[in-house]
């Protein structure tokens, strides 16, 4: 098995010696720390480190967390890796400070070892699902920049990939928006069709067998013809995706922003994180099962 490179990245010796120890025997992982911003990023820069995922402190003399974090998102060679950022500082304006500079959780010390790990496998799966996304997004042409008005249905999750990756093509930024289309069709099947909650998908989650369970419910003769739908439309300028289940919906107002209190939990941050890098608007309708959201689109103004 290949080993998963980590980079450890924190200004006191004791927090790199715990985070060590928290990943000893963990399979597939190796580690490497940093004791500075500076030391991480000339350790980021050398060839062949190829390092999957980056635990960064926040809060370092010199070159702070948010400001490595900068340094990394925009290197297209690094951009992608996912990065947790850690500190002692939970404020939601934080929060959404490393949000917005590109972290891909945030923690909140002090944290335990099995909290940890759940966040560390649940954020290289995302990412592994987003590479997949995103090499899928180029194989379709991008004659669909045309496309004004389209009606979509698709079962399962691994449909709810394929048709993100399809109409992403015809918005602005293809990359992006890919993202928050696969959060809302993704939704739409587990949550809304299926019916697995927030705390039965945190726990799958941390078993590492969500997957499994959402292929079983698929197959269950009431899901079976159950179906989430998307509506897409360009007009004034603007791209609407309107995006429909099943379900009974859910309390969609706690999940537009970042919650301090779902730190640990290795799930509840797509909507959030769509809402800021995907769309420039999102908003329900009833219960919580339609979804609909906006993307600018500058050509057309």
């Amino acid at each position: 098995m290949t080993d998963t490179r980590v980079l450890l990245v924190d200004d006191e010796p004791l927090n790199l010696e715990i985070l060590v120890d928290y990943f000893e025997g963990e399979a597939p992982f190796s580690v490497e720390t940093a004791d500075s911003g500076e030391a991480a990023w000339q350790l980021l820069k050398q060839s062949g480190r190829d390092f999957k995922l980056i635990l960064l402190d926040r809060m370092m003399p010199g070159l702070d967390g948010i400001g490595l974090l900068k340094r990394i998102k925009s290197d297209p060679a690094l951009a992608a890796i996912p990065v947790i950022m850690q500190t002692a500082a939970n404020s939601p304006e934080q929060i959404r400070e490393g949000l917005e500079a590109g972290a891909y959780y945030y923690l909140t010390k002090p944290y335990r070892r099995d909290n940890l790990l759940a966040i560390v496998h649940a954020a290289l799966s995302d990412a592994e699902a987003r590479h997949t996304l995103s090499r899928q997004l180029h194989q379709h042409v991008n004659s669909l920049q045309f496309l004004d008005q389209a009606e979509f249905s698709i079962r399962t999750i691994y449909e709810a990939g394929q048709l993100a990756s399809f109409v992403a093509q015809a918005c602005p930024n293809p990359d992006q928006a890919v993202i928050g289309i696969s959060e809302l069709l993704v939704n739409g099947v587990e949550h809304g069709n299926l019916g697995l909650s927030y705390k039965e998908k945190t726990r799958l989650k941390q078993e590492d067998c969500w997957q499994a369970e959402v292929d079983r419910r698929a197959d269950l003769p009431e899901n079976r013809d159950k179906r989430v739908r998307l509506n897409y439309q360009r007009r004034n300028g603007k791209i609407i995706l309107r995006v429909s289940d099943q379900g009974n919906g859910f309390n969609w107002q706690n999940f537009l922003e970042m919650d301090p209190e779902r730190a640990f939990d290795p799930n509840g941050r797509g909507i959030a994180l769509a809402r800021l890098l995907s769309f420039s608007g999102i908003t329900y309708e009833g219960c919580g099962n339609v979804a609909v959201a906006t993307i600018d689109h500058r050509s057309d103004q």
